[in-house]
């Protein structure tokens, strides 16, 4: 009981009148979860465009209303809406929830036929193209920073470059597959924005163990980290995706089939968290096992049906609130001047590294098999950054300043947001006549047999 509460009476639960309106994470949850299907539907019948990109515009068009009304003190709505967001935190409801649903979803689609003929590409495109944006984007933004006079160190400046590098698989797996682009060139956006994301991430954790956790900054240290992340992740995957597999096998009950499908992305999720190993590429790995062995094995087809139908509505479902959390964040930065410039520079520094990361690796794979002509444009144009590299840049400590008197994650933080943003409304919108185009080009040697073996 608590203290002072008078006998026999209940203690007082605590009570949330600190929150606007008393309410608690769950309400703002439930009504995110409203605004982004009524902007998903007002979509159909205003914009008619992909529906991420819908969310995201609708709802960046209402944090530029409310903190227009504020500005005219018409009605002030900015310091209500800037408390509310932060209780979802959005750093911990993507990286420690939402990814496991969004990456084990997007993978259990994965055609892994498909995904072996382009194992090459992936894995290249994924690893070295991941570490050839990463320093690309890194050191530009070290000889921009030393160039206006304000000096920013290399680590940091590389912990940008790991997490604007990897392609968001929640935004690329959106807007691709509703636009159906050749099923060479689909295979290899979808399997490098699952892979590369995985990889990314562990990239920028042993950076971030370099910047912030005093980590020695020697081969040893560095590769201890990367195995137990990577390899670590990979083997739970496997693990995990084996584990389920018997268990889905091993009953007829079409319920139990899904709820069984729905422990991966939580419990075990969770489970790579706690391990300290790459959830993202354990979710990825175990997804492909289900979609491709375990829907044919252990699936009735109309649980397989059921399966496709549950996973499709949920990824939608979190992608929608992802999206109006993204959009709705404009809201909490304070931008200052010098912010817009060096938004501005982001996007292009990000835009060189990511035509870095496609065009040296296929410079070297050309040679070993011919690719549709509109590859190479799909591959940097539809390198979409979304909420990932948003909440890893919102996962930086604050407090080390840096360039004078700048807040290091303030500066991380205000550029990711634009990078982000410009990536999902306006390469987003505009990837689609690339796309058509591509469909009508005629390349009959596309998909043919490599010169030599895989």
């Amino acid at each position: 009981m608590t203290p002072g509460a008078p006998a026999g009476h209940p203690a007082r639960q605590p009570s949330n009148r600190g929150t606007p309106l008393g309410m608690d994470v769950y309400y703002i949850f439930c009504f995110l979860a409203a605004v982004s299907v009524f902007l998903g539907f007002l979509n159909q019948y205003v914009l008619r465009t992909q529906t991420t990109i819908a969310i995201t515009a609708g709802s960046l068009a209402l944090s530029l209303i409310v903190t227009g009304l504020g500005k005219l003190e018409v009605v002030e709505l900015r310091d209500w809406v800037s408390q509310l967001l932060p209780l979802m935190n959005l750093e911990d409801l993507l990286l420690k929830g939402m990814l496991g649903f969004l990456l084990f979803a997007g993978s259990l689609h994965i055609d892994l036929l498909m995904l072996r003929n382009q194992k090459v590409e992936i894995t290249v495109l994924a690893i070295f193209g991941t570490l050839i944006s990463t320093f690309v984007v890194g050191y530009l933004l070290y000889w921009l920073f030393g160039a206006i006079g304000m000096p920013v160190d290399l680590v940091y400046c590389l912990l940008f470059g790991a997490l604007i590098s990897p392609t968001d698989p929640i935004a690329v797996l959106a807007i691709i597959k509703s636009m159906k682009a050749p099923e060479q060139i689909s295979i290899q956006v979808e399997g490098e924005s699952l892979f590369n994301d995985g990889f990314g991430m562990v990239v920028f954790a042993v950076i971030y163990a370099l910047a912030f956790e005093g980590t020695d900054p020697t081969l040893p240290a560095i590769s201890h980290l990367f195995m137990v992340e990577a390899l670590g992740g990979i083997a739970l995957g496997l693990a995990i995706g084996g584990l389920f597999h018997w268990l889905i096998c091993s009953t007829n009950d079409h319920s139990l089939e899904l709820l069984l499908t729905l422990v991966i992305p939580t419990a075990g999720f969770a489970t790579a968290n706690i391990l300290g190993v790459s959830g993202a590429l354990a979710m990825v790995v175990a997804g492909i096992i289900i979609g491709n062995f375990t829907r044919e094995r252990g699936f009735s087809r109309v649980s397989q049906h059921e399966l496709d139908n549950f996973w499709t509505i949920t990824e939608e479902f979190l992608n929608g609130i992802l999206f109006l959390l993204v959009g709705l964040f404009l809201i909490t930065i304070d931008f200052r001047p010098i912010d817009y410039a060096l938004i501005v520079a982001a996007i292009v520094i990000v835009l060189v590294g990511r035509i870095a990361a496609v065009s040296v690796p296929f410079m070297f794979l050309k040679r070993r098999r011919k690719y549709h002509p509109y590859t190479g444009r799909i591959l940097v144009w539809g390198g979409l950054r979304g909420g990932l590299a948003l909440a890893l840049a919102m996962s930086i400590p604050a407090g080390y300043i840096v360039g004078g008197n700048h807040d290091l994650r303030h500066l991380w933080v205000v550029m990711t947001y634009g990078v982000v943003v410009f990536s999902i409304v306006v390469q987003g919108s505009t990837i689609a006549p690339l796309i058509h185009r591509s469909r009508a080009a005629s390349c009959p040697e596309v998909g043919g047999p490599s010169p030599q073996p895989d």
